[in-house]
């Protein structure tokens, strides 16, 4: 029996292989690789997609994020709220602006962030909201807009997991100030390498991305504002562009995955499925399920060549790197709990029913002792 792994990438790029080779051979005979036509037509494209106006591609997910909150005038001395249970580069966006990042716990269910939470720890310094779209499940925006908009914050989604994800019928990267987006390789709308992007609305706030990229151009060699180099690779956006018609294909393959663990998996004692709030459409970046038997899962599956993961296994609070923050063990609980018994099953659009089955089957037989 074949590896399955946790994404498989070989299998995307081989069912699309004359596609991709031709957007990247036509930028390589074109030689536009810095800002060429493919970067302004991704912008368009993947704004009319997210049901947006504008659309500006930067150099990672990271920097997406980043620069949304530099947009919105985030310095040193604010503060930015953020969930203890995401990726580090949530907080690392805030950091990289100089101000502080302000952690809540996520909520039992979902893991979003938790709006109650977020409303407790506004004060006179905080200057913005992140909202991350956990997993590819969107959070609750009308609670957080609430508070929000009671305090006058701006919201910012982190929307790195969450490439057509709906709430209410609106598609994350529309519904904060600004969001960020990643395309790293193994996301559902992955580049051959970094890659991201700002969704808005608000010209004013694209229109500063735009100059900022690019070391804060408004024209060639007048320089407006203190920028950098942090510009969407011409590669990448004829990459994305030819991915971006298979997107929504792919989102429907990865609910149909997550509709088959979890009809085969609802019966298992002692696994928790993932919990689906019934105002959402989520896409399944990743599929997690809970047990405290996740590290014996964890080696049953390798033994069998299956690959799971762990996202994440460390709070942002008990990161090493955050231990200026001053939070202890024991202060956001549910993410505590969760990083102990998290594990993510294999989803991309491709794997087969009869791998699924391979996998319900060991964790079946795991769960059984």
């Amino acid at each position: 029996m074949q590896p399955i792994p946790l994404v498989d990438l070989r299998r995307q790029y081989a069912a699309h292989r004359a596609e991709l080779d031709a957007a990247v051979a036509a930028v390589c005979e074109s030689t536009a690789f810095i800002e060429g036509p493919d970067v302004a037509a991704f912008e368009r494209e993947f704004a009319a997609f997210c049901g947006v106006q504008h659309c500006v591609g930067v150099s990672s997910g990271g920097e997406a994020l980043r620069l949304a909150l530099v947009a919105l005038g985030v310095r040193a001395g604010d503060e930015v709220i953020l969930p203890a249970n995401t990726f580090v580069a949530t907080a690392l966006a805030v950091s990289g602006t100089g101000a502080r990042p302000v952690l809540v716990d996520c909520l039992p269910d979902t893991a979003n962030i938790d709006p109650e939470q977020v409303a407790a720890l506004i004060t006179p310094r905080t200057r913005a909201i992140i909202a991350v779209h956990l997993y590819g499940q969107p959070a609750d925006m009308e609670a957080l807009q609430e508070v929000a908009d009671r305090h006058g914050l701006p919201i910012v989604e982190d929307a790195a997991q969450a490439h057509g994800a709906e709430f209410r019928g609106r598609r994350c990267g529309s519904m904060g100030r600004l969001a960020g987006f990643s395309f790293y390789p193994g996301k559902n709308l992955g580049a051959f390498g970094d890659a991201g992007a700002v969704t808005t609305d608000d010209e004013h706030l694209a229109t500063f991305l735009r100059q900022v990229r690019t070391y804060g151009e408004r024209r060639k060699y007048e320089h407006v504002v203190k920028g950098g180099n942090w510009r969407l690779d011409t590669l990448q956006a004829a990459v994305l562009r030819v991915k971006l018609r298979y997107l929504a294909h792919w989102n429907a393959a990865r609910q149909r995955v997550a509709a088959c663990y979890s009809e085969r998996l609802h019966d298992v004692v002692g696994v928790t499925l993932p919990h689906v709030r019934p105002d959402v459409v989520p896409v399944w970046h990743l599929y997690v399920i809970e047990t405290e038997r996740r590290d014996a899962l964890m080696a049953a599956l390798r033994n069998a060549e299956i690959f799971a993961g762990i996202h994440y296994p460390i709070p942002v609070h008990l990161q090493p790197a955050y231990n200026d923050l001053g939070y202890t063990r024991g202060a956001f609980p549910q993410s505590e709990r969760r990083a102990g018994r998290i594990l993510s099953l294999p989803v991309f659009a491709e794997i087969t029913e009869s791998e699924i089955d391979r996998i319900v089957g060991v964790v079946r037989q795991v769960a059984a002792g």
